[in-house]
């Protein structure tokens, strides 16, 4: 008798060791529907965003691509000058962040700009890495551009994982003159630079815009 009284208290004890399992997976199962669900209405929204864009009179298309035109040619040049007076060789980088930052709403621009400096600071840091440790070889590149979008999805910039890869790809297969660190950092440099003056530009005409009354 006192062995089988002390059954229900040995199943009343691993009770709740039982029960924590389950419950952790029960919510992390519930964590992942609920992610599943906002990625979903992200495309969604995403889809519907195109559609409606799609849908503008020829006239707003007009203005509209004028105005991010502009915007974009301004940034490009501003960024791109400068780079020749500090003899950076590969200065047009700086323009071609501009004109992948320009848009013509701030707030898509300051997303775009956190987008390219993040992965221009993580490809670079991780070619780096990959080419002093492994050398410039093809192992070494294809290592450092699944490390480089990963580390972006692991610090929450998943949209910053191609540019990532696209730095790593620079840094270990486009020949270049002298040493691979200059390198690395000459590119982060000329994509912060890019990312400064096309929020600049895109700041500046979007206050004008609003003192001026213009809405594009």
């Amino acid at each position: 008798m006192p062995a089988d009284s002390a059954l229900p208290d040995k199943e009343t004890e691993m009770g709740p060791e039982r029960a924590a399992p389950n419950g952790a997976r029960q919510e992390s199962a519930a964590e992942t529907r609920r992610a599943d669900r906002d990625t979903s209405r992200v495309r969604w929204l995403r889809d519907q965003a195109a559609r409606l864009h799609k849908r503008l009179p020829l006239r707003r298309r007009l203005t509209g691509g004028l105005a991010h035109g502009i915007m974009s040619s301004v940034a490009a040049v501003a960024a791109y000058l400068p780079t020749q007076l500090f003899g950076l060789q590969e200065g047009f980088w700086a323009a071609i962040t501009a004109v992948a930052v320009a848009q013509t709403e701030l707030g898509a621009t300051r997303s775009t700009a956190r987008d390219q400096f993040t992965g221009a600071a993580i490809g670079g840091l991780i070619g780096l890495a990959a080419y002093l440790a492994l050398g410039p070889s093809v192992p070494a590149y294809g290592v450092a551009v699944v490390l480089a979008i990963l580390v972006c999805w692991l610090v929450n910039v998943a949209s910053a994982c191609r540019l990532a890869g696209i730095t790593a790809t620079i840094i270990l297969l486009v020949p270049h003159l002298g040493p691979v660190e200059r390198m690395a950092g000459s590119r982060v440099v000329e994509v912060g630079w890019g990312v400064c003056v096309a929020l600049a530009t895109v700041w500046l005409v979007t206050r004008v815009n609003r003192w001026l009354g213009v809405k594009v």
